[in-house]
């Protein structure tokens, strides 16, 4: 098979949007490392040191849904540019930040920011991208994931070391704003004319007119997504915390049936319940969200682990996550080049390297508590996580986005990142009080063994979503009668 190479534009494209989505991940993954500065040099409050690290996840992920539909309604590039210019501003201020509010309202405008310019990137691969070419820039989105998430501490400790406590935290925050004002300025110079018009059905054009906003759907999915988010992110608190959870589970179940009304009615719903139809996109949301519940445990696990458990520093606990990215970066592009050929198979197959990676880190901590073995031997078994991870996210994003038509893949897309946010969510609060609680009753070497016990669990149910997609796809690929396969 012939390789397509991208055109000018296309790469253009996809190094002007990525950059912009590894900075916004790189906000959530480093700020672990630099509260401790932040608290002193600010002589903040708990409180306001629990909201900038939970705010920003808030206001990220309760914005995902509703930034997908608006650049689907009103053009990718214009709400890109949106997030990209509140991103650097939420960055600016908090680089500057007087004392604790004034930061944590920084953080909230960046998550704001995050929110509708992270959605146009699976939108714009969607729309300027097909065939192989569209597999390989989900390989590079999956890269960018993958990197951000181990690099983040590495960056935060490192500018820290550098700059000093007072400084280096806020350079955490102030490197992004060249990086979103030169992004600004590209996007305006190489986006092609269709990136700032409404994306269309194909051989239609863009109808004129006041565009359905669908505002009750909007509010309802983004008001039941908050409070399930901010019961496990207030987890600890309890009481009222713990009565918005039902709350917001029925404002979720109220959503979907308001959709549906909404569009027998004649409207266009938020989210067009006809996607969930989509076998491949309905497992893949679904198998990726509780990926996501597990796996974006696995480095607060190991940090708190070294650090806290074992006396690493914070600088030398992040640097055993970079042999994993490197892998992450390395396997994500080779399976963007089969991901078509191979199919769901491919992400199974990284879910099961991934339990291996898993299993061979439990017995690795074991070791150290029965029989003297050496910590580091975790940095060879988390570098095979990262093999598994570049097998997982991108590919699985590319087949269930594969049917997806071009003009809803920005609502489409959201949606899938939504449960994934919301599983990080679920799964840190979770899986923290478990290695927290098993730690404060036995050892931190046995609070590690049972929350990687508790990651395996959740990576084996998703990988049992991904073998009944296996087997359904199978089934209807043998149901289809010889020679209408093309048809």
């Amino acid at each position: 098979m012939t390789r397509q190479k991208m055109t000018g534009v296309q790469r253009a494209i996809l190094a002007v949007v990525l950059v912009p989505v590894f900075m916004s991940l790189l906000s959530i993954s480093s700020i672990n490392v630099i509260l401790p500065s932040v608290k002193e040099s600010l002589d903040a409050s708990n409180s306001a040191i629990q909201w900038v690290l939970s705010g920003y996840t808030l206001a990220f992920g309760v914005l995902l849904v509703a930034g997908g539909r608006a650049g689907d309604t009103f053009g990718r590039g214009r709400l890109f540019v949106a997030g990209l210019t509140l991103f650097g501003l939420g960055s600016l201020l908090a680089g500057f930040a007087l004392n604790g509010p004034m930061l944590v309202i920084a953080r909230l405008i960046t998550g704001f920011g995050s929110g509708l310019l992270n959605p146009q990137t699976v939108g714009f691969i969607q729309q300027f991208f097909d065939g192989p070419r569209r597999a390989r820039a989900f390989a590079s989105f999956g890269s960018v994931v993958g990197v951000s998430v181990a690099i983040g501490p590495v960056l935060g400790g490192g500018l820290i070391a550098l700059a000093g406590p007072d400084w280096g935290w806020r350079w955490t925050f102030l490197v992004n704003v060249p990086i979103a004002i030169v992004a600004i300025i590209v996007a305006y110079r190489t986006f092609p004319k269709a990136a700032w018009v409404p994306d269309a059905p194909e051989g239609t054009a863009s109808q004129p007119g006041k565009p359905d906003l669908d505002p009750i759907g909007t509010v309802a999915f983004t008001l039941g997504t908050l409070l399930v988010m901010w019961t496990f992110l207030e987890i600890d608190k309890g009481g009222i915390y713990w009565a918005m959870l039902p709350v917001g589970i029925v404002m979720l179940v109220w959503w979907v049936w308001w959709e549906r009304r909404y569009k027998r009615r004649g409207g266009a719903p938020m989210v067009d319940m006809a996607l969930f139809r989509n076998r491949s996109y309905r497992n893949g949301s679904l198998l990726i969200s509780l990926f996501f519940t597990g796996s974006t445990s696995v480095w607060v696990t190991v940090a708190i682990f070294l650090q806290t458990g074992h006396g690493i520093s914070a600088l030398i606990a992040a640097l055993v996550g970079i042999p994993s990215a490197i892998a992450t970066s390395i396997s994500s592009v080779i399976a963007g080049r089969y991901v078509l050929s191979a199919g769901r198979a491919m992400v199974a197959w990284g879910m099961s390297v991934t339990i291996l990676a898993l299993s061979t880190s439990i017995l690795v901590v074991v070791g150290v508590q029965l029989w003297d073995w050496s910590l580091w031997w975790l940095i060879a078994t988390l570098s095979l996580l990262g093999v598994a991870q570049g097998f997982i996210v991108s590919p699985n994003q590319t087949l269930s986005l594969m049917e997806v038509p071009a003009y809803v893949s920005g609502v489409a897309g959201a949606v899938m990142q939504t449960g994934q946010r919301v599983g990080t969510s679920v799964g840190t609060a979770i899986i923290t009080s478990i290695l927290f609680g098993i730690a404060a009753a036995f050892s931190w070497n046995w609070a590690f063994v049972a929350a990687f016990g508790t990651i395996l669990a959740l990576v084996s149910i998703a990988l049992l979503v991904a073998i009944v997609d296996i087997i359904g796809t199978r089934r209807a690929q043998a149901a289809v009668p010889q020679g209408d396969e093309g048809r």
